[in-house]
This record gives structure tokens, C-alpha cells and sequence, in this order.
């Protein structure tokens, strides 16, 4: 992949996310079939993202569910890069400034307790890597046109990503089974959304494997204190300002979010 297209379709993400207007998709300068083009794409715009003084805290999983590959049409997870700035906390209200077209996921987050370094990792590996498990919800935010996506753009888009919600009661992994986990989100208190641990690449704990082997074996590997959001349980949904999201996940808890209206809050500060 020449430099001048990486260098092109970088350029084009960067400037929709900074104006928060959705830009064309980048297939016309990263083919579909050139996932190492995108991830190039991507890592172009992450390392100027730590230049400019982001922090990296983890990665994200994506694309693990069947449901959610069938909505954006792609067969294989990906992965995005998660920055500090990007995380709130169970309940907070979530800033609409900067979102785009948002929607909403629930799903299994693992904070890491040791390094996942080696070339090819097992379960056993990420289970003793694990310090604990939470629940989150992740906001995921295309600045692909109205989600016009490809694998390849959503791969360059930082696997979509965009804000993520963190549970605050730590779960060991011994007093849970993600396989068998049991999802449900409701939005504004209507359930919306459903799933378990087994959507997700059969287990939570499969799609941790295959990120940590990915990541090692370019170099980059998962490391003590990573978040991991390990992909979605169930269907995302689309949020709009106002809206409030609760995912329930048996033997995790839950975890909570809702989005800041811009027009109320306009109206509180002039008032």
C-alpha cells in the first residue's frame, strides 16, 4: 500500500472526527481486501494521537458478535485503540460534543494484571493475566457517512470507537463463567438489546486470545493495567441526546450511562 494512500485516508478520518462531520468511506484508497493498509491507516492516526498528548489505556474488540457483523456486513473481529480521555464511569453522563452518529454496546470488559508477551496465548494465559472483569458499555461512533462501512474502514477508523463506560465493582474471574453470561440493555427503560457470553466468539476469553496474539505478534503486545473490552454481547443500538442506557450482565452487575443534551444544557447556562 503506497504511503500517499495510508497518509490520504488518515488524513480523512482525522478531519471528520476534529469537525465532527462524517466523511466518504476510504475504500477508494484502502481496498477491502487490505487489512494491513487499514491498521496502517490506523496506527498512523494513534501514534499522533500519543504525540499530541493522548494516553493509551487499552484496546477494544470489535466485530466478535454474529448480529453485529451481519448489521455491518464483515465476517472477522478487528481492533481499536482506547485513550484515557475516552472513559467514564458507571453512570456518568456522557458529553454529546464530538459524537457523530453514536450507538451503544454492552459488553465484558478484563483489566489485566500481567503482560500477555507471549507469540500465541491460551486461555489459561489470559485468565491468569486477568486481574478482574467489569461490565461496560461501548459507545461506538463511525465518521464513515452514515455507516457506510467496510472491514477495511472500520479498521482505519480505529475499529470505530469512540467513548466506553466502566462497571466499578471488580469481579474476579473465578466468581464468574463469561461463557454462560447473560446480557440485557435497555434504553430509556425499554429493553433493546440482548445477548450472552457465548456471542462473543463462543467466550469473552477467546476473543481476549486472539487479541492478545494479534498485538503480540506485531510487536505491540497487551500489557499490565490494559483494558480490554472484549466485544459486543448483543446488538448495538443508536442513542440520541437525552437517552439513558442500562446493560444488566449476570454475574457482573451492571453499569449505566446517559447522554448530555446539548440544547438543555445550552438552556441552563443562559438561564
Amino acid at each position: 500500500m503506497p504511503d500517499s494512500a495510508v497518509a490520504a485516508a488518515a488524513e480523512r478520518l482525522r478531519i471528520a472526527a476534529e469537525a465532527g462531520e462524517p466523511c466518504e468511506p476510504i475504500r477508494d484508497l484502502i481496498p477491502e481486501s487490505d487489512l494491513g493498509g487499514a491498521y496502517e491507516v490506523q496506527r498512523v492516526n494513534t501514534q499522533l494521537a500519543v504525540a499530541a498528548g493522548r494516553r493509551i489505556v487499552g484496546r477494544k474488540i470489535g466485530l466478535t458478535n454474529p448480529a453485529v457483523q451481519a448489521q455491518l456486513g464483515v465476517d472477522q473481529p478487528d481492533f481499536g485503540t482506547l485513550f484515557a480521555e475516552m472513559a467514564f464511569t458507571d453512570g456518568a453522563e456522557v458529553p454529546w460534543t464530538g459524537l457523530i452518529q453514536p450507538r451503544i454496546e454492552a459488553e465484558v470488559a478484563l483489566v489485566l494484571g500481567a503482560d500477555l508477551d507471549h507469540s500465541t496465548h491460551t486461555v489459561v494465559d489470559v485468565i491468569n493475566a486477568t486481574a478482574y472483569a467489569l461490565p461496560a458499555l461501548e459507545i461506538v461512533d463511525s465518521r464513515i457517512r452514515e455507516w457506510d462501512i467496510r472491514i477495511t474502514d472500520t479498521i482505519a477508523d480505529n475499529g470505530s470507537s469512540a467513548r466506553f463506560v466502566l462497571g466499578t465493582k471488580p469481579v474476579p474471574l473465578e466468581a464468574v463463567d463469561l461463557r454462560s453470561v447473560q446480557m440485557t440493555m435497555s434504553l430509556n427503560e425499554k429493553e433493546v438489546s440482548s445477548g450472552s457470553g457465548a456471542a462473543c466468539l463462543g467466550n469473552p476469553l477467546n476473543a481476549a486470545c486472539w487479541l492478545a496474539d494479534v498485538l503480540s505478534q506485531s510487536g505491540d503486545p497487551l500489557g499490565k493495567g490494559d483494558i480490554v473490552l472484549t466485544g459486543a454481547l448483543g446488538p448495538m443500538v443508536a442513542v440520541a441526546p437525552g437517552d439513558s442506557v442500562e446493560a444488566a450482565i449476570t454475574g457482573l452487575g451492571t453499569c449505566s450511562a446517559s447522554f448530555a443534551d446539548p440544547d438543555r444544557l445550552r438552556a441552563a447556562s443562559e438561564s
